[in-house]
């Protein structure tokens, strides 16, 4: 189970780098012919944190509601510990995520809520009425935070700032 505290991950996770390979002999094949699927699925950020995206759009995918429970904050930051993130001190307004996700390699891109990718995050600054602000994650077929989203506009003002971000792979 997952607490909402701040602990330190890396006693949790094993160093990066560290490759363990197990072959029997029936099963082995040469290094040319075999398939490495741990690199689609698995993108490392500069400062060497490996973030399994199935991983995080999995956890996304197993939330139902369809109602905000207003912690959509802690929706994403559970999803991203889930797939391997190290979020030791993070913030708790949504809006004040971006620096956040910055520092586990996801860059700022212009929004691109029509062509979006899997793992995609999305931000909204806080409104008058949204002082917390709001922030999703792509699954792959939808948006979600911590309530399935029927699209990336939760909020009814149109002049809403939104920060957008993808995970360099």
């Amino acid at each position: 189970m997952i607490y909402d505290v701040n602990t330190g991950m890396s006693d949790v996770h094993a160093p990066a780098e560290t490759q363990i390979i197990i072959r029997s002999n029936a099963q082995q094949r040469p290094d040319n012919k075999r398939k490495n699927t741990e690199r689609s699925r698995n993108y490392t950020s500069n400062n060497a944190q490996r973030i399994d995206i199935d991983k995080f759009t999995q956890k996304l995918s197993g939330i139902t509601r369809r109602t905000s429970t207003q912690k959509c904050a802690k929706s994403i930051r559970l999803a991203l510990q889930s797939a391997g993130a190290n979020v030791q001190s993070h913030p708790v307004a949504a809006a004040d995520w971006g620096n956040t996700l910055e520092r586990l390699g996801y860059r700022r891109i212009s929004p691109s809520f029509d062509q979006p990718k899997k793992g995609d995050i999305y931000i909204i600054d806080r409104t008058k009425g949204h002082t917390y602000g709001h922030i999703a994650g792509y699954s792959g077929s939808g948006w979600v935070s911590d309530f399935k989203q029927t699209g990336y506009a939760v909020y009814k003002n149109a002049n809403v700032q939104y920060s957008y971000y993808r995970l360099d792979h």
